[in-house]
């Protein structure tokens, strides 16, 4: 069953989907999830579907379209705020609290892709999400500073820096934004040298299989500056003391990111490697997600207080 629903992250209206159990029912106690989307995504793509999958297994799952994207309000659209994002999933944990057949002790939080690295920092704060996982989890800001796990000179940071400075000026005077891609927009814009990531994120998010016309695929090129002085993973040693699980494709070229943070972790922590699988393979492909699914149900069940139902 699935509900369209509100809430607020200060003055933003974000909109989401609320996914309930088959079966629901409104006088008992359910264990909840929040789910947060990809970087250039939208609640009705990827993360939608492993809220949908979840909720057959006895979650109660919201997934929503973040600040200033997909249905959700905020400007300038496509603003790609990391502590905003965090935010978000703060409020919808808000939202969840609000709800009668909520068990706001039994909360936890996951994400895809970005949502993943996203899901890791608002861990770190908010103790109510008591169990947290990533699917081919990328951290924005260490993923804005590196290339695929390799250090990019500072040098190059500043000077991107200093664009966005002469951007910001522009627009302030009138100027026309600017909007980077997250993934190639063209298929004349894939080469040989085009990361996998890349090649089949344009598969996934430019084509019939994920496209979805409130996922535009790009962001705001004043968000790098916000970007690249954020980090989902600094204080993970420190505040991250929930279990944690990372799924992750033995061919994913973001693979590293999850290992990084599976070696930061001193908590209760379980690294999940699907073989044969890349990084956009565990979006939608079934024979991937299927064991993705699995697992999360396994670990979730293990960590919240949860009678697995479903297929």
């Amino acid at each position: 069953m699935l509900k369209s629903i509100s809430f607020s992250n200060r003055d933003i209206n974000i909109v989401g989907h609320l996914h309930l159990p088959e079966g629901f029912q409104e006088d008992k106690k359910y264990p909840a999830l929040v789910g947060i989307h990809p970087a250039g995504g939208v609640k009705e793509q990827t993360i939608g579907l492993y809220a949908k999958r979840l909720a057959a297994h006895g979650f109660v799952v919201v997934v929503y379209d973040s600040s200033y994207q997909g249905e959700s309000g905020g400007e300038p659209r496509l603003l790609e705020d990391p502590s905003t994002r965090v935010e978000d999933a703060r409020c919808a944990a808000d939202f969840l609290a609000t709800l009668p057949y909520v068990d706001v002790d039994q909360m936890g939080v996951f994400g895809v892709c970005a949502g993943g690295g996203y899901a890791i920092a608002a861990a770190q704060i908010e103790r109510r999400f008591k169990v947290i996982a990533g699917i081919s989890a990328t951290p924005m800001g260490e993923a804005a500073r590196t290339f695929f796990g390799k250090q990019i000179p500072d040098a190059e940071l500043i000077k991107t820096l200093e664009s966005v400075s002469v951007q910001r000026s522009s627009e302030a005077n009138g100027g026309q934004v600017i909007y980077v891609p997250f993934v190639p927009e063209r298929l004349e814009d894939i080469d040989e040298n085009t990361p996998t990531m890349l090649r089949e994120g344009y598969e996934y998010y430019r084509t019939a299989r994920g496209q979805h016309p409130n996922a535009k695929g790009r962001f705001l090129f004043t968000s790098l500056d916000k970007m690249l002085a954020f980090s989902c993973f600094n204080l993970i040693p420190n505040l991250l003391t929930q279990p944690m699980l990372l799924i992750v494709g033995s061919n994913a070229d973001t693979k590293v990111y999850s290992e990084q943070a599976y070696a930061l972790s001193e908590g209760p922590k379980e690294l999940f490697e699907i073989g044969g699988a890349t990084h956009i393979a565990l979006y939608d492909k079934p024979e991937y997600v299927d064991q993705a699914v699995t697992k999360l149900v396994s670990f979730f069940g293990t960590h919240l207080s949860v009678k697995i139902t479903g297929n």
